[in-house]
C-alpha cells in the first residue's frame, strides 16, 4: 500500500461536495416518474428510506475504511488474496466506467430530445472527454476542485422550483400512506439508484486530509442531497397529477418550462446548458476512480490506465442509438449499483471476521 503524500490530498470539509456531486446528477432530471409508478402520490416517503440507506451505508464504508491500510483495492488483496483481489478491483474500475457511459449517454439523449435533434454524438462526446482528460490529469485535486464548483455554480437552480408552487394543487398529495410496503419498498428501490455515488468514497478515501474527520460532511452531503431530491419531489407531485407526470419522462425539464424571467424564454435551454457543469464532476469522479483502480491493480501510470476507460467510454458512448438501448442500459446499470447495498455489509463482515480470526490466533 502506498501512502499518499499530503500535497496531493484534499481537505475534509471537501467530501461534502465530492459525495453530493457525484450522487446529484443527470437523474435529477427524470427520477420522479419513475418513483411515483410505483409509489403514486406518496413517492416522498422512498426519497426519504432511501436517504437513510444511504446514511447507513456511509456509516458501513467508515467502518471498513478507518483504521484499514489504504482504500478498497487494498482492501480487496487482504480479503480474497493478490489473484482474486485483482479481479475484484478491475470489477469495481468496470462498474466507474460503466457509470461514466451511463451518465454522459444520457445526458447527450437530452441535448438531441430538448435541444439539437441533429447533434453529433461522436464530436460532442469527444471533445467532452478531451476536457474531462485534461481535468483528470490534473490529479485528484483539480477533480476535487471541480466536484466544488459543479454544486456550487449550478447553485441557483433550486430557486427554480419554487415557481411552480404558485400552480401547486396540494390536493395531489392525498390520501397519503395509501400505497402498500411492497410498492414503498419497489419505490425506494428506484430511488437508491439514483442517489449512489457514496460508494467512490471507498477508493479515494486515502486522498482526504484527516480521513476519520470528514464523516460527518459524508453525511451532511447524504442530508443535503436527500432534502433537495425531496424538494423537488414534492414539488413535482404537487404541479402534475399521477396521470401527468407518467406521461413526462424529464418532469424537471417540463417544470423549468413555466420558469418565467424577463430576459429568458426558454428556461430549460439554460438549465440544460448549466447542467454541464452538473455532468462534468460526475464523469470526471467516476472516470478517476476507474483509472485510479487499474493503476493500483496492473501497477501501471493513472495517465495511461486513464486513456483505456476514456476509450472505452467514448465507443461505448457512440454505439448507443435508440432510447429502448438506453433505457435497457440504465435498467442493467439500475441493477448492478443495487449490487453495492449487499456488496459494503460483506465487506464490512469479512473485514471483522478476518480481524476476530487474527485476535483469536494471537490470543492462541
Amino acid at each position: 500500500m502506498t501512502k499518499i503524500a499530503e500535497k496531493y490530498q484534499v481537505s475534509h470539509f471537501l467530501v461534502f461536495y465530492l459525495v453530493h456531486g457525484l450522487q446529484f446528477g443527470v437523474g435529477v432530471l427524470g427520477f420522479q416518474r419513475i418513483i411515483a409508478k410505483d409509489a403514486g402520490q406518496d413517492a416522498w416517503i422512498p426519497v426519504i428510506v432511501s436517504g437513510v440507506f444511504s446514511h447507513l451505508m456511509v456509516w458501513m464504508i467508515y467502518k471498513i475504511l478507518k483504521g484499514a491500510e489504504g482504500n478498497i483495492h487494498d482492501i480487496h488483496h487482504r480479503i480474497f488474496g493478490k489473484w482474486l483481489g485483482k479481479g475484484v478491483n478491475l470489477l469495481i474500475s468496470l462498474y466507474f466506467t460503466l457509470l461514466a457511459i451511463e451518465v454522459l449517454r444520457t445526458f447527450v439523449e437530452i441535448i438531441q430530445v430538448w435541444m439539437f435533434p441533429d447533434m453529433n454524438v461522436l464530436i460532442f462526446s469527444t471533445l467532452f472527454l478531451a476536457l474531462v482528460y485534461y481535468i483528470v490529469t490534473g490529479g485528484f485535486r483539480v477533480v476535487t476542485g471541480i466536484c466544488f464548483f459543479g454544486v456550487v455554480l449550478p447553485g441557483y437552480l433550486i430557486l427554480t422550483f419554487f415557481f411552480p408552487l404558485e400552480f401547486a394543487e396540494w390536493k395531489n398529495l392525498m390520501p397519503m400512506f395509501d400505497h402498500s410496503f411492497g410498492e414503498l419498498l419497489s419505490g425506494t428501490k428506484s430511488m437508491s439508484l439514483t442517489v449512489l455515488g457514496f460508494e467512490a468514497l471507498l477508493v479515494y478515501y486515502p486522498f482526504i486530509k484527516n480521513a476519520e474527520k470528514s464523516q460527518k460532511w459524508a453525511h451532511g452531503a447524504i442530508l443535503f442531497t436527500t432534502s433537495v431530491y425531496l424538494l423537488i419531489m414534492v414539488v413535482t407531485l404537487v404541479f402534475f397529477s399521477t396521470e401527468q407526470l407518467q406521461k413526462n419522462i424529464w418532469a424537471t425539464l417540463t417544470i423549468w418550462k413555466i420558469v418565467e424571467i424577463p430576459f429568458v424564454e426558454r428556461f430549460e435551454y439554460i438549465g440544460i446548458a448549466n447542467w454541464n457543469l452538473v455532468i462534468l464532476p460526475n464523469i470526471c469522479l467516476t472516470l478517476w476512480c476507474a483509472s485510479r483502480g487499474i493503476k493500483q491493480t496492473l501497477n501501471i501510470a493513472q495517465k495511461k490506465s486513464l486513456l483505456i476507460v476514456l476509450g472505452i467510454t467514448l465507443i461505448a458512448v457512440n454505439l448507443f442509438e435508440t432510447r429502448e438501448q438506453i433505457d435497457q442500459f440504465n435498467g442493467i446499470m439500475g441493477d448492478i449499483g443495487l449490487g453495492f447495498y449487499v456488496y459494503i455489509p460483506i465487506i464490512l463482515f469479512l473485514q471483522f471476521f478476518m480481524k476476530k480470526v487474527k485476535k483469536q490466533g494471537r490470543s492462541g
